[in-house]
Formats: C-alpha cells, structure tokens, sequence
C-alpha cells in the first residue's frame, strides 16, 4: 500500500517531551481530518508509549526516543515509538494489567493496556540491553465511510 505521509522525530528521553510527542502527532493527522475521538485516542497510545520509554526504557538514565508516523492510502496510521533503552525481559508480562517493574512509585502498570484500549493494534518488540519498538496502528477516516453510509 502507498504511503501518503511520514514523519520521524527524534528527540530526548525527557518527561517535558511527552507533550511534544503529542502534539507532533496531532499536527500530523490534520490533514487526514480525523474526528476527535480517533484524536484523541491516538494522543493517548502515543502518550503512554512515549512514557514508556522514557521512564521504564531508560529508567533515570539519559537517551533518545524516536516517534516514527506512517500514514497510507488505504488509512492505515501506524506510529513506532522506540528507545534504545534498557529493554524488557518478558514482554507478555510487561502487557499485563497493573504489571509495573518501579515498586514504590506512581505507576499504574495499566500502559499497554491504556494503548491497547485506544488503537487497534499494538505490537511490542524488545530486546534485553539493546531497546524496545512499540508498534501502534489505528485504521483512519472511519469519519468518511460513516458519511458515505448515511447518503
């Protein structure tokens, strides 16, 4: 399938980025016209992933996040968040409600779940020592096929 835009954008693992990460995305997905709620959701998965790598990828150590944006013709938004971090051991158990590995923080442990429950797909690839690539994909313009449905 044709690509019709990307973006990549690295920048610090600083918790001040986040916010930019979010906008960064927004500010790409104008263009699709995507209604407020796959907005929305699409803000949120990113916000978390890129939380995630900031504060579990490179836990108190200083690296590099890189927000990776794909949008194709057929509408299919897929945005990686990877660092080269620290990794995860088990990532099934990282997937896991309420699995957190900072005992004694403000964690919920509920990250992957909260990018699950807003994208259609999220897919995790990690190596121990050498980083982590979170994959989120979100099928795009529903906004469009639900007005071609009701003329």
């Amino acid at each position: 399938m044709r690509i019709m835009n990307e973006i990549r954008l690295d920048f610090p693992a600083l918790p001040e980025n986040e916010s930019l990460a979010r906008m960064v995305v927004s500010a790409f997905l104008v263009p699709v016209n995507p209604t407020l709620e796959e907005l929305a959701d699409v803000k949120t998965a990113v916000s978390e992933a890129v939380t995630n790598a900031i504060v579990h990828g490179y836990a108190r150590s200083m690296g590099t996040v890189r927000l990776h944006a794909v949008y194709r013709e057929d509408g299919l938004l897929t945005v990686d968040v990877s660092d080269r971090g620290c990794g995860i051991a088990d990532v099934a158990r990282a997937r896991e409600p309420f699995y957190t590995t900072l005992d004694g923080e403000e964690r919920s442990g509920m990250g992957f779940t909260v990018m699950e429950s807003f994208m259609d797909a999220v897919e995790v690839e990690s190596a121990v020592g050498k980083g982590t690539t979170v994959r989120l994909k979100k099928q795009m313009n529903r906004r469009e096929a639900l007005l071609a449905r009701r003329a």
